[in-house]
C-alpha cells in the first residue's frame, strides 16, 4: 500500500488526493479518511499539474482551481508555487524557510511558457512571493534574471511588500546548527517536515489540454548555505525549461549537479529527439552519475518533467523522491519515482 504523506495546507481548496504504490491506489478524500479505498485503475485522464515532493499536492491543487476559474497556465503555476511561498512550516521554500550561514533568508524563483517568456530573482531578501516578483520581470523588464539587492529594489517598486522571513524557528534552527557550523545536504530531507537540514525546491509544471506548457520553480535554497549561493533553480536550462511542442522539465535535489549538465534543458532535448518523458529523466540522471562517479554517491539528484501530451516521467539517483500529479478532472495523487539506485546500492 502507499504510504500517508500531508496534503493540506495553504492553498488547499478541494478534489482529492491518491497516494500510490507499485500494485495499489489509496483514494483519500482530502476532506476525511472514512471513505478511502483501493483501487487499481489508472488515472482517469491525461496530466495537467504536476509538482515536486508531497508538499507539492497542495500547489497543484491550488493551480488546479486558477486553471479552472479561467486562469492561462501562467497564472496556474503563479498560483501553485505561491502556496509554499506562503507555509512557514515548509522549510524549504519562502516564508519559514532556512536561512544561508549568516542568519539571511535568500530566495529564488523563475516561471516560463512556451512562447519564449522567462522571468527569473535570486538571492532576493524580504519579498514573501518571489515567484511573482519573477513574473514582474519576465513582463516588465527586458531582462530574464534580477538578483540580490537589485532584485529587491525592483520588488519593492513594483508594490510588493517587505517582510521579515526569517522566523522565530527558523532562526532558532540556525543558531543551533552554529554550534557545528557543520553543512552536509541530506537525501530527500524534503519529506522530512520540519528537520533544520530541509532545502531545495518545489518545481511546477502545466500542460494545457491544447498541448500549451508553462512552469515555475521557487526555493529558498539550501540550508546554511554560502551567503551568495545560488542553485539551480531559477536558472533557465537548469531548474526549469519549457519547449513549445514538446514539454517541460524541472529539477530538485542538489542543485550544483543539476546546473553541470544543464538538467533541465538536457530532458527537453532528449523528448524534442523523441525519448518519452520518463527515458529523458532517467537519461539525464544517468548522465550525472557518469559524470561524477563517487562524488554524487550520496547525494539526491531528481527530474520531474510532462510532454505536450500530458504524459509525466520522474526519475530520481536514489530512492525517495515523490512527485504529484493531478489530472484534468482534478484528481491528484502522489508517485514514488523509480531510482537508479536501491537502498542498498543496487540499481532499481
Amino acid at each position: 500500500m502507499g504510504r500517508s504523506t500531508p496534503h493540506g495546507g495553504p492553498g488547499h481548496r478541494g478534489g482529492h488526493i491518491v497516494i500510490v504504490s507499485r500494485r495499489d491506489t489509496l483514494a483519500i478524500g482530502l476532506a476525511g479518511i472514512a471513505s478511502a479505498s483501493v483501487a487499481r485503475a489508472a488515472p482517469a485522464s491525461r496530466a495537467l499539474i504536476v509538482s515536486t515532493w508531497d508538499f507539492g499536492a497542495a500547489a497543484n491543487a491550488a493551480a488546479f482551481a486558477r486553471f479552472k476559474a479561467g486562469g492561462t497556465l501562467i497564472d496556474a503555476v503563479e498560483a501553485g508555487a505561491q502556496v509554499p511561498e506562503a507555509d512557514v512550516t515548509n522549510h524549504s521554500v519562502g516564508f519559514g524557510g532556512y536561512p544561508d550561514r549568516d542568519g539571511h533568508v535568500t530566495l529564488d524563483a523563475i516561471i516560463m511558457d512556451d512562447q519564449g517568456h522567462v522571468g527569473a530573482v535570486a538571492a532576493l531578501e524580504d519579498v514573501l512571493h518571489p515567484i511573482s516578483v519573477a513574473r514582474r520581470v519576465m513582463e516588465k523588464t527586458p531582462h530574464t534574471m534580477l538578483v540580490g539587492e537589485g532584485a529587491r529594489q525592483f520588488a519593492v517598486a513594483e508594490g510588493f511588500e517587505r517582510t521579515k522571513l526569517l522566523t522565530p524557528e527558523a532562526e532558532a534552527a540556525w543558531r543551533d546548527w552554529l554550534k557545528t557550523a557543520k553543512y552536509q545536504p541530506v537525501a530527500n530531507i524534503e519529506n522530512q517536515r520540519g528537520s533544520a537540514l530541509d532545502h531545495d525546491t518545489i518545481g511546477i509544471l502545466a500542460c494545457g489540454p491544447d498541448g500549451r506548457l508553462a512552469g515555475a520553480c521557487t526555493t529558498s535554497g539550501m540550508a546554511f548555505k554560502l551567503r551568495g549561493r545560488v542553485g539551480d533553480s531559477p536558472q533557465a536550462g537548469c531548474g526549469l525549461m519549457v519547449e513549445p511542442g514538446v514539454g517541460a522539465a524541472t529539477a530538485t535535489g542538489v542543485g550544483e549537479e543539476v546546473t553541470r549538465i544543464a538538467g533541465a534543458a538536457r530532458i527537453t532535448s532528449s523528448m524534442r529527439m523523441g525519448m518519452d518523458p520518463q527515458a529523458a529523466c532517467r537519461e539525464a540522471v544517468q548522465h550525472i552519475a557518469k559524470l561524477r562517479g563517487e562524488a554524487v554517491r550520496d547525494a539526491q539528484v531528481a527530474f520531474l518533467a510532462i510532454d505536450a501530451k500530458g504524459r509525466v516521467g520522474a526519475f530520481a539517483h536514489l530512492p525517495g523522491f515523490t512527485y504529484a500529479v493531478t489530472d484534468t478532472t482534478g484528481r491528484t495523487s502522489i508517485h514514488a519515482a523509480q531510482s537508479l539506485k536501491g537502498p542498498a546500492g543496487a540499481k532499481n
